[in-house]
């Protein structure tokens, strides 16, 4: 039944993505030239629905599905990792024009050439977790 939950919810989302334009690789190349403000309207909407949903869990102490608290751990400090990380983050987003959500989207959608994203996007994940023990953190 959790299952379904989730399937529910996460075709919700694919909707709202694909109606929004949020998974068009045009308005994402748009996005990068700095011709156009629609991704950037999207994003600063996320992040505040983000930070305003945040805050009502950890002020109401909402419990999660299993009775338990919300925890949410303090960020660490080590602004180097997470400008590096974005930085090869955007690169990817730039280069192949979807994050890893629209991925899926993508899929869905019929465009069956993002396959060989969705493998690159597995093997950059999975060589990741082999050398991230020798990686700075």
């Amino acid at each position: 039944m959790k299952a379904l939950k989730y399937l529910i919810i996460g075709v919700v989302f694919g909707i709202v993505l694909t109606k929004s334009e949020a998974v068009s690789w045009y308005r994402i190349y748009e996005m990068f030239q700095f011709q156009s403000f629609h991704m950037y309207g999207i994003i600063m909407v996320a992040i505040g629905t983000g930070v305003l949903s945040i805050q009502i869990i950890k002020r109401n102490q909402w419990k999660n599905s299993k009775g338990a608290l919300f925890f949410i751990p303090p960020k660490e400090f080590g602004a180097f990792r997470y400008w590096i990380g974005g930085l090869i983050f955007g690169l990817g987003w730039a280069l192949i024009g979807a994050c890893p959500g629209p991925i899926f989207i993508l899929l869905g959608s019929g465009f069956f050439t993002v396959i060989f994203v969705l493998i690159g996007a597995l093997l950059g994940t999975f060589t990741y977790g082999l050398v991230k023990d020798k990686l700075p953190h």
